[in-house]
């Protein structure tokens, strides 16, 4: 069964970044909705006692795209809360530094390309940072899409490019939401764990 994560911050904490209210709507409401739904669709069914990546990855591969969409949701959501900290932004230390370096030209670089991906990404969808079993890259998933499900690929990071996850704070301004998310949001230690349990 999914649950609702409480915040790893307050919701003010990242203020004026992203608001309190942005939370009250994005996480009591967005997220736990999504929950909700997951939830009730497999209550009563074996799925009830799979874990919430296991259910994900099922729903995908039963062609379940009414609980895959909340379920994946669900994950998604929980992922970004992680995918972010009132002490974000700079630059990643040891190892994902290197491979950034590596891959991608630099932390500058890996900044631009993730912005150009997250604004030209057309409608509601999601900015990842991935790990594909030699590299990293940068990818975006449509709507409730994951990456969790796309073979091969492992998600060090997340953004959320839905409206709601910015409208309050920053109307249809995306860019200058991206902006935030990489100069004063995106955790840095989350996407290093990730990346070191996966490059071990």
């Amino acid at each position: 069964m999914f649950t609702l994560p409480q915040l790893p911050f307050e919701p003010t904490a990242l203020e004026p970044y992203m608001s309190a209210n942005t939370f009250s709507y994005h996480h009591g409401k967005h997220h736990k909705a999504y929950v909700d739904k997951a939830n009730a669709a497999i209550e009563g069914t074996p799925m009830a006692n799979m874990s919430d990546v296991e259910v994900v990855r099922a729903a995908k591969a039963k062609g379940d795209q009414g609980l895959f969409n909340n379920a994946a949701q669900a994950w998604n959501h929980s992922f970004l809360w992680n995918s972010l900290s009132p002490m974000g932004g700079g630059s990643p230390m040891g190892a994902l530094k290197d491979a950034i370096d590596r891959d991608l030209g630099g932390v500058e670089s890996f900044g631009e390309a993730f912005k150009k991906e997250a604004v030209g990404h057309f409608a509601s969808g999601w900015a990842w940072l991935v790990h594909d079993g030699s590299a990293l890259k940068i990818i975006s998933t449509h709507d409730a899409d994951t990456a969790l499900v796309h073979e091969g690929l492992t998600p060090l990071i997340t953004l959320d490019l839905w409206e709601h996850a910015y409208y309050l704070d920053y109307q249809n301004a995306r860019p200058g939401f991206v902006d935030s998310y990489l100069m004063h949001m995106i955790n840095w230690d989350f996407a290093s764990e990730n990346y070191a349990a996966v490059a071990a």
